[in-house]
């Protein structure tokens, strides 16, 4: 059954009321979006029942975990929570009696991407009056569903739901250390990577990994994976294996030669790194000053991504 709807937003509309269903949509519950807001549950829940009132139309459904949009529910929540942040950034510089930023950034970052939480202090640093939330995960986030205002993302994009800023390339590297390479014969081909025991990134438990080295793709009977890259690191400075690592987490051990890199010759592909954010038509003073300044400061990253002997 399709559920035909269109809203014309008039003057009447209690914009409290579609500011806590819009808090509802983002968090799956009720309780969540009371506390967000710092409202009463049941001055909420008053409030988003008087709007289904209002608009004669069920937005939300009961679920186990909680609550989400239905159908009807969905459209409006894709149509007024653009307008929503816009509403409250105006608020906020209304209020605001001072020329800093004030506000909260929503962030999205890669787990064990380290570079960049240097950046994010000198950006808070630059703009104290800013609250940032951090949600470090592997998984790639829906800016709209997860409440996301800006993800950095690793890899190609292919979602036009959303602008992507390019920041940089970087590459990953293959490394152990030199008492696993003493005791083994240096490999000197992809293929011979099979003689060492080998850890390798893997996204779930039944991970069957592979290695791109040099355009050659060589499939690893991994001794161990895990899904974070700090866990590698530390097997692999423990003599217990070799593994890929980005280049920022073993610039450092291979400058104090704690670890080594193996097959330069044969390395892995270039890896795209961008901010991705929400496509509308005028993002928000606090996120076009997250970008603006990630751009200019992305020497930072780039000078802990560049690996010398």
């Amino acid at each position: 059954m399709t559920i035909s709807l269109s809203y014309t937003i008039s003057p009447d509309m209690d914009y409290n009321a579609v500011r806590m269903f819009v808090a509802v949509a983002q968090t799956g519950s009720l309780s969540s979006a009371a506390a967000r807001l710092g409202v009463p549950l049941p001055t909420l829940s008053r409030k988003v029942a008087e709007l289904e009132a209002d608009l004669k139309v069920q937005l939300l459904e009961r679920t186990a975990k909680g609550c989400r949009p239905t159908e009807a529910g969905s459209r409006l929540f894709e149509q007024a929570s653009g307008g929503i942040d816009l509403l409250e950034e105006a608020e906020r510089a209304i209020l605001s009696e001072q020329a800093q930023l004030v506000g909260r950034l929503r962030l999205s970052l890669p787990q064990s991407f380290e570079p960049w939480w240097d950046l994010l202090a000198l950006f808070q640093r630059a703009h104290p009056g800013i609250q940032i939330n951090v949600y470090s995960t592997e998984r790639r986030v829906d800016l709209l569903a997860d409440g996301v205002d800006v993800a950095l993302r690793v890899g190609a994009i292919a979602d036009d739901t959303v602008i992507a800023r390019h920041m940089l390339t970087f590459r990953h590297i293959l490394v152990a250390s030199p008492e696993l390479v003493a005791a083994h014969d240096r490999p000197e081909g992809p293929q011979d990577i099979l003689r060492l025991p080998c850890a390798a990134w893997g996204s779930t438990l039944d991970a069957q990994p592979t290695w791109t080295l040099g355009g050659q793709t060589q499939k690893i009977n991994a001794t161990f994976t895990a899904n974070d890259y700090l866990h590698l690191k530390a097997r692999a400075m423990a003599g217990d294996v070799a593994t890929e690592l980005p280049s920022f987490l073993a610039a450092e051990y291979l400058k104090s030669r704690e670890l080594v890199e193996l097959l330069p010759e044969y390395p892995f592909p270039e890896t795209a790194l961008h901010l991705v954010y929400k496509r509308q038509r005028h993002p928000s003073t606090i996120v076009r000053a997250y970008l603006d300044f990630c751009s200019a400061h992305i020497a930072i990253v780039e000078a802990r991504c560049r690996v010398t002997s």
